[in-house]
This record gives C-alpha cells, sequence and structure tokens, in this order.
C-alpha cells in the first residue's frame, strides 16, 4: 500500500509539473492524446504485470505486436501467403488471439514443464516472432489501403464525446479498451482465489507447490494472456496506424510493457504489484517523455529518460525491501 501511495503522489506531481512547464499541456488534444498513449501501452503493461506477479518475464512482447498487426493486415486484405482470400475482422481477430493464446502456451511450456529459464525462452521468441513476421510479408510493408473504416471507428478514430457543464470531454477508445480490461484483471487479482494463486507462485512457487496450487497451469495461462494481450495490441495498431512495417513494427514495446508495470510496483521477483499500480506505472512511463519535451529536452533523450526513471523505481524497490527484511 505504502509504494502504490508513493507512486500516486509522485504520478500526480509529475502532471503538476508538465501543466507548469507549458500552457499547452493542459489543452484537450494534449490529455486526449496522452490518453490515447496510456490505453495502448496499459495493455502490454497490464499483460507485463500479470506475468510479473506471477514470476514470469516476456520479452517478446514487441515482437508479438509485431507478427500480430503484420498477420492481421494480410488475412483481412487476402494476402496471406497460405490463404489468399480476405477474412472478415470477426473471424480475424478470434484467429489473432488464437495465435497469441498458443504462443503463450508454448512459452508456459517451455519454462514450467523442461525447466527453462523464462528470460531465454522470451528472448529467442523475440528473434523468431521477428523473423517470421519478415518471412510471411517478404519484408514489405503490409496496409489496410483504408479499408475497414468501420473498425477503425469503433476501435480507434471515433472518441467517445460527453458534455459536463461547458466543457467536453473527449474520451479515446484505446483508453477506455484498457480500464475495461484493467477492472477485468483487478477483479481476478484481487478478489479471486486465481489471483491470490498468482502472488503466492510469484512470491515463492515451491512453497505454493507444497500447498497443492497447480504452479504450472496458472504460470502457463499468465504466459497466455500477456502474449493474447499484446495480439490484441497488435491489432489496434494496425487499425491506427492502417499499415504494418514486419521489420520494426513494435520495437522496443516489450521495454514499454516491462518498465510501465515496475514503475507501477511490480517487482521482477515475483509476488508483488496491483492492477492499479499498472495504471499509474503506465501513466508515469507516457508522461514522463512528454515531460521532458515540454523542457525542451531533445526526443532522442526519451529513452534515457525512461532507462533513468526505471532504474531509479528499481534502486528504491530494493531500498525498501531490505529496508523491510531489516526491520
Amino acid at each position: 500500500m505504502k509504494k502504490l501511495i508513493g507512486i500516486t503522489v509522485f504520478l500526480i506531481l509529475l502532471y503538476v509539473a508538465l501543466l507548469n512547464a507549458d500552457p499547452s499541456a493542459s489543452s484537450p488534444q494534449n490529455h486526449f492524446n496522452l490518453g490515447k498513449r496510456i490505453g495502448f501501452f496499459g495493455l502490454l503493461s497490464l499483460g507485463a504485470g500479470l506475468l510479473i506477479i506471477a514470476g514470469g518475464i516476456d520479452l517478446s512482447i514487441g515482437s508479438v505486436v509485431g507478427l500480430s498487426a503484420t498477420c492481421g493486415a494480410m488475412l483481412l486484405t487476402g494476402e496471406f501467403p497460405f490463404y489468399k482470400h480476405p477474412v472478415s475482422p470477426w473471424l480475424t481477430i478470434p484467429l489473432l488471439l488464437a495465435g497469441g493464446a498458443v504462443i503463450g502456451w508454448i512459452h508456459g511450456i517451455l519454462v514450467t514443464k523442461m525447466r527453462l529459464q523464462a528470460f531465454v525462452v522470451t528472448l529467442c521468441g523475440l528473434f523468431i516472432y521477428r523473423g517470421l513476421s519478415r518471412w510471411l510479408a517478404g519484408d514489405v510493408q503490409q496496409g489496410l489501403q483504408g479499408q475497414f473504416r468501420e473498425w477503425k471507428q469503433a476501435l480507434y478514430s471515433k472518441p467517445l464525446i460527453f458534455d459536463v457543464a461547458d466543457y467536453t470531454i473527449r474520451l479515446p477508445k484505446f483508453f477506455l479498451i484498457f480500464l475495461g480490461l484493467l477492472l477485468i484483471a483487478s477483479v481476478i487479482l484481487h478478489f479471486s482465489v486465481y489471483g491470490r494463486y498468482w502472488f503466492a507462485i510469484g512470491g515463492n512457487e515451491k512453497a505454493a507447490r507444497y500447498s497443492g496450487i497447480a504452479t504450472d497451469r496458472y504460470k502457463i495461462a499468465a504466459y497466455m494472456l500477456c502474449s493474447m494481450l499484446a495480439v490484441w495490441a497488435g491489432f489496434l495498431y494496425l487499425m491506427e496506424q492502417d499499415s504494418s512495417q514486419p521489420s520494426d513494427t513494435g520495437n522496443f514495446y516489450e521495454l514499454y510493457a516491462i518498465a510501465g508495470a515496475v514503475l507501477g510496483g511490480c517487482s521482477l521477483r515475483g509476488g508483488e504489484g496491483s492492477a492499479p499500480g499498472i495504471f499509474i506505472g503506465t501513466a508515469i512511463l507516457v508522461l514522463l517523455p512528454n515531460f521532458s519535451n515540454m523542457l525542451g529536452l531533445k526526443s532522442e533523450l526519451e529513452y534515457v529518460v525512461i532507462g533513468a526513471a526505471l532504474l531509479f523505481a528499481s534502486m528504491m524497490d530494493e531500498f525498501l525491501r531490505r529496508r523491510v527484511s531489516s526491520g
């Protein structure tokens, strides 16, 4: 709880500093753009956070996003190598999610049954899925050619508009989708036996196994959820950008996902974290580069800012852990 309060205070201070740094930061358009980025990267951080709580890690998230966006574009336009017919979005989405579930299942099986290190398994996946994406697309950009406008309006381009007093609030769809999934994850994580199992597995997997918890099953489920959320984010990316570049779509997204979860209080040792914390961590992750831009720092320093913030969060986590254990 103390950690959650601390990052909440930090987020508020960062937001106030952002508003004071530049008057344009308070504009509705800037808030809309921030909400959209929080919604998109929040999906990735949510999947990574759930997996980290269960004691796992996934470095292939960005490549899964790229593979999903590329395969989605080819399926929708009838350019998929093994099936040269356009596939309806109603069928494309389940196919992509099923593919994400298979990817996560493979990761989970290799980690739990073959006892391979999650870092190695998912790092290999990072290269495999990126290479598979480039091979399937012939290393050529895949696009929708302006089609599927109804789906783009439903998932991305047409915001929900609310009039409160004399102020108009425009909520991006990405943000609302993230909030909906975050609410479901909150119920599962904090108000169900499955969430308690994940915390127990991440805290001490051997003790959880001896207490009768099917640790392998729940850990595999966490890997599957992580990959499925990455796939869903890849499809949303496709709807927004109208195209996917097999060689670089989703690059470094796994780092954003892990950074958002860690900034939100998820310990890489497992067994710690919360759904509200993941939301706050993602918001901090998005606001930090925006704040640095408002201060006039070059955009090339964005990764420096994020890396420094992540290092600081890790140092504070270690400091608090040692203080608690010594007290």
